[in-house]
């Protein structure tokens, strides 16, 4: 087999990884559990965001649970499959094809989550103690804010920045910093739900219809 890393034989093999890392990316697990689960679709629930954030405003728990738990396995599963055939580097590639996958999913005319989950599973694929780090900065700026949305800004801000000054992983920072960007872009609405006040607290349980003024919602990941 060619050496994935040689010049002449590079970009097939860094395309083939963003393209599987992105197809893993793009199951829409929060659409698929709340339908097999009778609840209809999560689109049409809440703040109309596939993630879990959403799925926990039907009041089932359990699903919101299995919805977060596959959202971070895939992007787990992603860095792992492409980790063992052709290392780190590579991996990196597949960790964010995932990332993509997740926010912008074929299946679902681009229109996907917020990455929260999806990023977490990645970080802790990739370099675990990243990926801890991130969770415990969120379960603390959930517990002291109930805001499911703040908790995800701060985490995803703070681990690049770790990342850098803590443990050197430049490379990694690098790639946690643009997903980072593209996390916030997706939250741009809670952002300004938050400035003013009016971002709805976790636990907060919706009705049947989408939020009018977005279909993103609060933090969904």
């Amino acid at each position: 087999m060619p050496d994935p890393i040689s010049w002449e034989f590079a970009w097939p093999y860094y395309l083939g990884a963003l393209a599987f890392g992105y197809l893993l990316g793009s199951i829409p697990f929060g659409l698929i559990l709340t339908r097999l689960a009778g609840l209809g679709d999560i689109r049409n629930i809440g703040s109309g965001n596939i993630g879990t954030t959403n799925v926990l405003r039907t009041g089932n728990k359990p699903l919101a649970a299995a919805t977060l738990l596959g959202d971070a396995l895939k992007g787990t599963a992603a860095v792992l499959i492409v980790s063992s055939f052709y290392g780190q580097e590579m991996a990196l590639v597949a960790g964010f094809g995932a990332f993509l996958g997740h926010l912008f999913p074929i299946w679902l005319k681009f229109r996907g989550g917020k990455g929260v989950a999806t990023y977490i599973g990645i970080m802790l694929g990739l370099f675990w103690p990243a990926g801890l780090i991130f969770v415990a900065i969120w379960i603390g700026m959930a517990v002291l804010f109930r805001y499911s949305s703040l908790s995800a800004l701060s985490a995803s801000l703070a681990t690049p920045v770790i990342l850098y000054l803590v443990f050197n992983r430049f490379q990694l920072a690098e790639m946690a910093l643009l997903m980072t960007v593209l996390l916030w872009a997706k939250h741009h609405e809670n952002i300004g739900r938050l400035l003013r006040g009016e971002e709805s607290r976790i636990g907060a349980k919706s009705g049947s219809s989408p939020a009018p003024e977005t279909n993103t919602g609060n933090g969904g990941a």
